[in-house]
């Protein structure tokens, strides 16, 4: 057998195996990036607790501070910690509108353990580079960080264009592509009185501050990268 050509067919097979990890990792920390954004209004409850003031619940609610408070703390514990049954405090609730929730809260698993396993492949593929055991393959000449923040950045752009021109529609399509075939996300508030203590306005703040998020994580992975390109590591 040739030796060269043994070689030659070892080196393209290494080069493909790094072309794929590097793929694995930019779609790694895509995801982690995005599950990670939409975490922020789920995990970080003051957000929410900074609305009840600010779009004057209390008031328009017959509610007081405490039980909005109580009844968004509720419903959060059913959405995020295992098991558990639905409950909205002091508020009443249809049972469409608690099976909503119980969609909602698959969601919020789903988008927890994408955001889990991705931090890992990611601390993983980085650790493997380090110890020399992988090369990440660069497009373009850029690292992977570079490609994943530019492909985000770009998508996202798209997406919260749209939302921009017409959230309204946007919040409609959202449901209509994660809960197919189902209107039990349309609540009458008169039956499903926690939807008045989360209001238009909150979502809409919910989708800029995710927004916001991945516009942040993804101009800070292209800076990394395009300073990582021209000092040539």
């Amino acid at each position: 057998m040739n030796t060269k050509t043994t070689l030659s067919g070892a080196g393209s097979n290494a080069s493909a195996l790094n072309k794929g990890l590097t793929v694995l990792l930019i779609a790694a920390i895509i995801i982690f990036t995005v599950t990670f954004s939409i975490g922020l209004p789920i995990y970080v409850r003051p957000f929410y607790y900074a609305h009840i003031e600010a779009l004057d619940m209390p008031y328009w609610t017959d509610l007081s501070h405490g039980q909005i408070r109580e009844a968004y703390d509720e419903v959060l514990d059913y959405l995020t910690l295992p098991g558990g049954e639905f409950g909205a405090g002091v508020l009443s609730y249809s049972e469409e509108g608690a099976s909503h929730f119980a969609d909602c809260k698959k969601l919020f698993n789903l988008n927890l353990w994408a955001m889990l396993i991705s931090g890992v492949l990611i601390i993983s593929l980085v650790w493997l580079d380090k110890r020399g055991k992988i090369s990440f393959y660069r497009f373009g000449g850029f690292p992977p960080c570079f490609t994943a923040g530019a492909g985000t950045l770009s998508l996202f752009a798209v997406l919260g264009g749209l939302a921009a021109i017409n959230f309204d529609l946007a919040f409609q399509v959202f449901h209509k592509v994660f809960f197919p075939g189902k209107d039990n996300w349309l609540f009458d508030p008169k039956v499903d009185e926690i939807i008045n203590v989360m209001p238009f306005e909150f979502f809409r703040n919910c989708a800029i501050l995710i927004l916001s998020s991945v516009v942040v994580i993804s101009v800070t992975l292209i800076i990394i990268g395009a300073k990582s390109r021209r000092r040539g590591n």
